[in-house]
């Protein structure tokens, strides 16, 4: 089967090779330099590193003749998502959505938001020294708001050129910045929310693999209270939530 395959993310990328392993044609889309080099990895697997609209993404799967495709990005790249199902319309491409499933939280000091706006009005509210977790694509949303112009942030973010370039463009401090790869222990969560005497946490449901049970766990331990953005709302066709559940769509196309 010749599948496109959304692969913005870790997980979205083992499932790349999950696919190929199973004997499918597999072109796996990525946006980053660090997502590319991992995919390069994989003999067989081809690449899409260009970024691609509605209007493109249509014409890619209408142009390469693509069965499916497999949308595998990240739980908060909403306009991918968004795009996906709307070429997939558009060009009688069957979809298919995998995405891992949420954390489930317990602490009691989480204040869930909907936006980037209001995760930045309610950290205010709570702390001046302030952590952010939520990655590097929006971090230029929450440096201009003004609700943290009086506030210290604190970001981690992949320890890439692309990504420190981005951080300093958007006059980040290397004190501002923590620069390292995870997956982090509750531990070291904690040790790092320390070290940058951390007063609010702001972060993202991005499930297990994005760490959000180890993040949330660090904070409760600390009694940090947390600043939750949540998954946007969209309905997806065709939703699946392991490999397997992939696969088998893929085989009955149900």
């Amino acid at each position: 089967m010749k599948i496109f395959l959304i692969a913005g993310t870790e997980d979205g990328r083992k499932l790349a090779e999950f696919l190929f392993r199973h004997g499918h044609e597999i072109t796996a889309s990525v946006v980053s330099e660090y997502g590319k080099k991992i995919l390069e990895q994989y003999d067989g697997i081809k690449i899409n590193d260009k970024k691609l609209d509605e209007d493109e993404l249509a014409e890619v799967l209408q142009a390469g003749n693509f069965e499916i495709l497999v949308d595998a990005g990240h739980p908060y790249a909403e306009n991918v998502s968004r795009n996906a199902v709307a070429a997939c319309e558009r060009t009688k491409t069957f979809y298919i959505r995998y995405e891992r499933p949420e954390t489930e939280i317990n602490y009691k000091n989480v204040f869930r938001v909907r936006s980037y706006d209001d995760a930045a009005e309610k950290a205010a509210q709570l702390g001046k020294n302030i952590f952010v977790t939520t990655g590097s694509r929006n971090l230029k949303k929450l440096l201009e708001s003004p609700a943290l112009k009086n506030c210290n942030l604190t970001v981690r973010i992949l320890p890439t050129a692309e990504v420190l370039t981005e951080c300093e463009n958007l006059g980040l401090t290397p004190k501002q910045i923590i620069a390292i790869q995870g997956a982090f222990s509750t531990e070291l969560n904690a040790e790092l929310f320390k070290h940058a005497g951390a007063e609010v946490l702001i972060t993202k449901n991005s499930g297990k693999i994005g760490g959000a049970d180890t993040k949330i766990a660090a904070a409760e331990i600390l009694n940090l209270p947390v600043v939750l953005i949540e998954r946007p709302k969209i309905f997806y066709p065709n939703m699946t939530q392991t490999f397997e559940e992939v696969l088998n769509r893929i085989e009955t196309k149900k």
